[in-house]
């Protein structure tokens, strides 16, 4: 393994984001792509981006062809290839083809009139009444849905000498209408199919779409008078949710409706329930039979339940929501995201994950900040990094354009491949491991709290969200835990579903009190209860695998076993070094391996000096591994129940730490 680490496979590599913004040629495709090879990229996704001419438009043969030049040369040259659905962003739109196509499927919202004593609505063509309600104070207001003047950025400036940044505006499609969508498929999908199908699932390894929404893109016209739905959306909401919400309508535009903010949260959950329906289903079988992954991520950092309808479940770190030295690293709805797509990926069986980085950090971005927010992603279990971006050109206003360029245009551009080789590392380490957990935080297909989390990350207890339908759907639980998708988690943390906002779905409610009666639910810190309550409570249910001597609430680890080796994936999110002793419960001869110079020492004594913004890899190799393995074997044979959770973290310490005791025992299973 450690072998291999020194140069992994190039499927591995960074996929940074090309941004084609310029006039096209062959040669310099060409040349570009020979550049990023000779930094260590091995792959890129093709995105045209704002600023190309109008005689290479979306999906027009000019495009398509240049696509073909940059896909040849990749072939040429052994490198990945990820193809991106949309002219510009967000994705759906074709940009504007599908409402060019058929004008019925232009996106659609909610709007009210206001109704008159007896007055009945008087609707303009086109316009769909969807319902009539009263208002608390006893206004009557008549709801219906109309076309929006919602758009998605374009890929082509108003005036031909670019004197301004002004740019066009595709019109945007209904993504809650199913014919809608199956026309975006037809119109991108399918003709990717038919240029380059030959390739899906080789050379070509994904297509990516890029934060859809219920309202097809952006609404500033709107002036927030629209609200997301359509035709007969209102049925679709009560399925969603159980209950009428049409006398609820009032309280999406007005704050003093009785229990406003609970509408609007359901509202707005159903919305994105209905989304997966209408767009991501579609778009995951059409991927999955074509034998191509659909990758990319959903407009929300908290939407896990879009996850599952993706081949690489993703996300998207943008604009500076995440910095070092900040609170948002482990606080708040951002912080999340790392997190939900590496355990969709465990529980879903995926060998990826993805995360976009870095869009529009700003020019004053610095390698060290790269650096810091790779760590943060590949700590969380993210083997798959998609930097936004490589500029084609940066001519004119092309250089303030989500800046920075981070990579050919940038200023570490003479030192990438030593970064390069970084992330292909430790994307190696954590794809095609297993992954050393015994903790899960309950979400849901719409919620994934945080408070419990930062808890955990503070205190080296690593952990997985666990979205609730997992309970009734396919995982087992007992007095013993939860199994799922070889994990065996013996607590549960619950953390905000109290909050009224977020109800629990009915279908949990039983699982959930097998594992209140077994004391294997617990409560996220607060009324009362606090940060250390929570951590001696899972001691005695979960005991801990990494402890770290003195205390260091800035250290961050994954652990996965790698090849029969155990991998620790260590890093310093702080600002200032550490220095501490680190006690691990796997056992045998230990090597602590810079994942960046591949410097190795003896890792025996557990001493560890970590600067800021760095990792470390120690790695274990269990004593007498092939007779652990052999006695697995038998265990299987013997004892059915056992043989479905030998995947379980506490058997792999155990089958791990046979000859040898652990620093930190770990309880057999």
């Amino acid at each position: 393994m450690l072998q291999a680490l020194a140069d992994p496979l190039r499927e591995f590599t960074v996929v940074p984001q090309w941004f084609w913004n310029d006039a096209l040629t062959e040669d310099e495709l060409v040349r570009q792509i020979g550049d990023f090879q000779a930094h260590g990229v091995y792959g890129f996704m093709i995105h045209p981006r704002v600023g190309l001419p109008r005689d290479i438009g979306w999906m027009s043969d000019r495009f398509l062809h240049f696509m073909h030049v940059a896909i040849e040369e990749a072939r040429r040259r052994d490198l990945l290839v990820y193809l991106y659905d949309e002219g510009m962003y967000p994705s759906g739109a074709s940009s504007g083809q599908v409402v060019a196509a058929d004008p019925a499927l232009q996106s659609r919202g909610l709007d009210y009139q206001v109704l008159t004593a007896g007055e009945e609505p008087a609707l303009a063509p086109g316009h769909h009444l969807a319902a009539i309600a009263e208002r608390a104070s006893g206004t009557r207001l008549a709801f219906y849905d109309r076309p929006t003047r919602c758009h998605i950025r374009g890929l082509h400036y108003t005036d031909p000498d670019e004197a301004t940044r002004a740019e066009d505006e595709p019109a945007t499609a209904d993504l809650l209408n199913p014919a809608a969508v199956a026309c975006f498929i037809r119109l991108v999908y399918d003709r990717f199919a038919a240029a380059f199908g030959e390739h899906f699932g080789t050379l070509i390894r994904g297509i990516f779409t890029d934060e859809p929404n219920e309202y097809g893109g952006k609404c500033r016209r709107e002036k927030g008078r629209i609200r997301a739905g359509t035709t007969g959306i209102l049925q679709h909401v009560e399925r969603l949710l159980g209950y009428d919400f049409a006398p609820r309508l009032p309280a999406l535009w007005f704050d003093g409706e009785p229990d406003a903010p609970q509408a609007r949260a359901d509202y707005n959950r159903a919305m994105r329930l209905r989304l997966h329906e209408t767009y991501y289903r579609p778009l995951s079988d059409w991927c999955e039979a074509h034998g191509i992954a659909l990758c990319g991520h959903p407009q929300w950092t908290d939407d896990l339940g879009s996850e599952r309808f993706f081949q690489i479940p993703g996300q998207d770190v943008i604009a500076g929501m995440i910095l070092p030295g900040k609170p948002d690293a482990i606080d708040g709805r951002e912080s999340v995201q790392a997190k939900c797509v590496s355990s969709s990926m465990v529980h879903l069986g995926r060998r990826q994950c993805s995360e976009e980085l870095l869009g529009a950090y700003g020019p004053t971005l610095t390698y060290d900040q790269m650096k810091w927010l790779t760590d943060w992603c590949l700590v969380r279990g993210i083997n798959l990094l998609f930097p936004h971006a490589f500029f084609y050109s940066v001519r004119g206003h092309r250089v303030n354009e989500a800046p920075p360029d981070v990579g050919p245009n940038s200023p570490w551009w003479d030192r990438y491949r030593p970064y390069a080789d970084y992330c292909r590392r430790l994307c190696y380490v954590n794809t095609d491991a297993r992954h050393i957990c015994d903790v899960a935080v309950l979400a849901d297909a719409c919620y994934v709290p945080w408070r419990a989390a930062r808890v955990l990350f503070t205190h080296q207890r690593d952990f997985n969200y666990l979205e609730a339908r997992h309970l009734w759907e396919d995982a087992q639980v007992d007095a013993d835990g939860i199994r799922l998708a070889g994990m065996h988690y013996r607590a549960l943390i619950v953390d905000g579903f109290d909050d009224g906002l977020n109800p629990m779905p009915e279908r949990a409610a039983e699982p959930l009190r097998r594992l209140e009666d077994a004391g294997r639910l617990l409560r996220c810190p607060g009324d009362g209860r606090s940060d250390t309550d929570l951590i001696d409570a899972l001691e005695g249910l979960a005991p801990t695998d990494l402890r770290v001597t003195p205390s260091q609430p800035d250290l961050r680890y994954r652990h996965v076993v790698k090849d029969g080796v155990h991998c620790y994936l260590i890093t310093n999110e702080g600002v200032h070094p550490v220095e501490a002793r680190i006690e691990v419960s796997a056992a045998g001869p230990r090597t602590w391996v810079d994942p960046f110079t591949l410097e190795r020492r003896p890792g025996d004594s557990g001493e560890c000096r970590l600067p800021s913004y760095t990792s470390t890899l120690l790695c274990v190799e269990p004593h007498e591994r092939a007779a652990s393995q052999q006695r697995s074997s038998q265990d299987e044979l013997s004892t059915p129940e056992r043989s479905r959770d030998r995947h379980s973290s506490n058997e792999i310490a155990e089958n791990a730490t046979d000859a040898a005791k652990p620093v930190v025992t770990v309880a057999s299973g």
